[in-house]
């Protein structure tokens, strides 16, 4: 089964119809929140739904508001969260003057030992350096999403043991083009970052992750049916550096 590391499921209109769908596809969608309240809403609204993890997140953007008790919350929440996402640095327009207090809450994350044993999704925007020398500081083998920032600046995060993230918006692009041709193969996963990120004219759904694939068979010049071995076979990997196992 593939996975979709990076989805806003609650962002969706009808989020259990997108969920079904992706289901149907074979794909386990990995629900990511931007902070601790969305979090148990999400777990709430979801329950036991077989298909879906929902994951513990303070995006960036949102940490940067954040106040002491809500980074408690994160805190305490981490024992039951099966994965972490989406957090992370954001020092573009919309969030560089908040910088100091996104390092603030994005440390604190990461010196949980919790955060070590959970696979995590991170948000880079405008801050990739910074953010993949303090993942690697840390020891975290995290997935950086929709990954954007300078090409060389990928080696460092491949020697820190980071995964990236591949959605169907990345691959009908010409600079995400040129990161997939600097990826060895085996550090790549999937996502679809919808309902934000695009496939075609509409939202991007888990069940794109497909047509991703497609477009990976053509750049690595294989058969999708191996493209898709491979990246089950990267899944397996990164869950089981986190002592899980895949969906």
């Amino acid at each position: 089964m593939l996975t979709d590391t990076h989805c806003h499921i609650d962002a969706y209109d009808n989020p259990l119809a997108v969920l079904d769908d992706a289901r149907a596809a074979g794909v386990h969608v990995i629900a990511v929140t931007e902070d601790p309240g969305k979090y148990r809403l999400l777990r709430t609204r979801l329950g036991r739904r077989d298909g879906v993890d929902v994951a513990l997140g303070f995006h960036p953007l949102r940490a940067g508001a954040a106040s002491p008790h809500d980074l408690a919350r994160f805190l305490r929440l981490l024992p039951q969260a099966t994965w972490i996402g989406e957090i992370g640095l954001d020092f573009s327009r919309a969030g560089v003057a908040t910088r100091k207090q996104q390092r603030r809450v994005f440390e604190a994350i990461l010196a949980d030992p919790q955060v070590r044993t959970r696979p995590v999704t991170v948000h880079s925007r405008g801050a990739e350096r910074e953010t993949i020398a303090r993942l690697a500081q840390a020891q975290v083998p995290a997935i950086l999403h929709w990954y954007t920032g300078p090409l060389s600046a990928v080696e460092d995060a491949l020697v820190a043991g980071l995964w990236f993230s591949i959605n169907p918006a990345m691959v009908r692009s010409k600079k995400a083009a040129s990161l997939l041709q600097r990826l060895p193969p085996e550090h790549v996963l999937l996502e679809t970052d919808g309902p934000f990120a695009r496939s075609g004219s509409r939202s991007a759904v888990p069940s794109d992750l497909l047509g991703t694939l497609d477009h990976l068979a053509r750049l690595w010049e294989i058969p999708t049916s191996e493209a898709r071995n491979a990246v089950v076979e990267n899944q397996q990997r990164f869950f089981g550096t986190h002592g899980q196992s895949p969906a």
